[in-house]
């Protein structure tokens, strides 16, 4: 099982003994078609809302597994109008607009298999009534805004070179008289630099990057084999190609890696970490990754960068070669209207490197 997936599996098996029956009995129901990450989603969406019934009293029981499927059954409208408005206006980690319909459509998928699928013993449906049903959640967010919220935040073109050459070479001059900075960059620098090429040229997602194995490595015919996310087969990976020119910095990491890293040779992944007072690497994490990508980003003069932009940054110009289908394939999209995302961008790129023509 990919690496996060049995993580989450863990930690959701944890959480479904503190749930009520019902809800064990959805994820349950849920769980040979969606992965682990996704149900530990809904399992936290829920807790939030089953909290949110005791705080307000609407509710007779006094803990999460103990609220009976009748109190769901009493609920109105206002209730989920009050629940909406107090994930909007908590003072401390006020949801944002996208989240708050993930929880609610969390909400929407439970009642639904409560009052349309399970069924009690006499094959009447488990929930009676459903409040859900009448509730409309709106989409949140469009590929045009989406676009527009990422224009000026990517790489284009010449710079996806250039932050490259950043982690390998300018980075290490800019730090040069910071002694324990240089230690560790020194160490990782050729490591680093081979995430961020990789990513740059084949718009892995992070947790794909920390799922890669040494094994799903074929240098020449330039593919990698990974878990795609919301593929919930466990015994296949998805070929995904990879730019020419991450060749040499994959090549240079792989010779460097048993001898600087100390992997066993059980150790499987590719990426590694050597933590303090540890003598073999493990594993890097996800946020192992997101936060070497903001180190170099910030000393580059793009502060906003991560881990995803760098995904966006590969696609927008990928998506300049090829056509829509082609990269929502080599992404890994489920849907292409995800990906009209980089039409939209790509529009923005066209027009000024029709002006730029024009300069020169």
């Amino acid at each position: 099982m990919n690496v996060i997936k049995a993580k989450d599996r863990i930690e959701l098996d944890k959480k479904l003994p503190s749930m009520p029956w019902y809800i064990e009995k959805f994820i349950n129901y849920k769980l040979p078609d969606l992965s682990p990450s996704s149900l530990l989603e809904y399992t936290r969406d829920y807790e939030t809302f089953l909290s949110w019934l005791i705080a307000e009293g609407l509710t007779t029981a006094a803990h999460m597994k103990g609220v009976p499927i009748e109190d769901l059954e009493r609920l109105h409208m206002e209730s989920i109008d009050n629940f909406k408005m107090h994930l909007a206006s908590r003072r401390t980690n006020a949801n944002t607009r996208t989240t708050i319909s993930r929880k609610l459509s969390s909400l929407r998928s439970l009642f639904h298999y409560l009052s349309q699928i399970a069924e009690d013993e006499n094959f009447y449906p488990l929930l009676k009534r459903n409040v859900m049903a009448k509730v409309e959640i709106k989409r949140t967010h469009k590929p045009k805004d989406t676009a527009a919220k990422l224009e000026g935040k990517l790489l284009q073109e010449v710079e996806i070179t250039e932050f490259i050459n950043y982690v390998r070479l300018g980075y290490g001059t800019d730090v040069a008289s910071n002694k324990q900075a240089t230690y560790a960059y020194e160490i990782n620098k050729t490591r680093d630099v081979c995430i961020v090429s990789l990513i740059l040229n084949s718009g892995l997602r992070v947790s794909e990057v920390v799922n890669l194995n040494v094994e799903d490595v074929d240098l020449k015919k330039k593919l990698l084999y990974v878990f795609r996310k919301g593929k919930n087969d466990e015994t296949f990976k998805t070929p995904v190609y990879f730019r020419a020119d991450a060749i040499d910095d994959l090549t240079a990491y792989l010779e460097l890696r048993s001898s600087i890293y100390k992997a066993p040779k059980r150790e499987k992944a590719l990426f590694l970490a050597l933590a303090n007072g540890k003598k073999e690497g493990d594993r890097m994490t996800k946020r192992a990754i997101q936060e070497m990508v903001i180190k170099y980003a910030k000393r580059f003069g793009k502060p906003y960068l991560s881990v995803h932009k760098l995904r966006h940054s590969f696609a927008t110009d990928y998506y300049l070669r090829n056509d829509l289908y082609k990269t929502q394939e080599q992404l890994g999209h489920a849907s292409p209207e995800t990906t009209q995302i980089y039409a939209h961008l790509t529009d923005r790129t066209m027009a000024e490197a029709i002006d730029r023509t024009k300069e020169e």
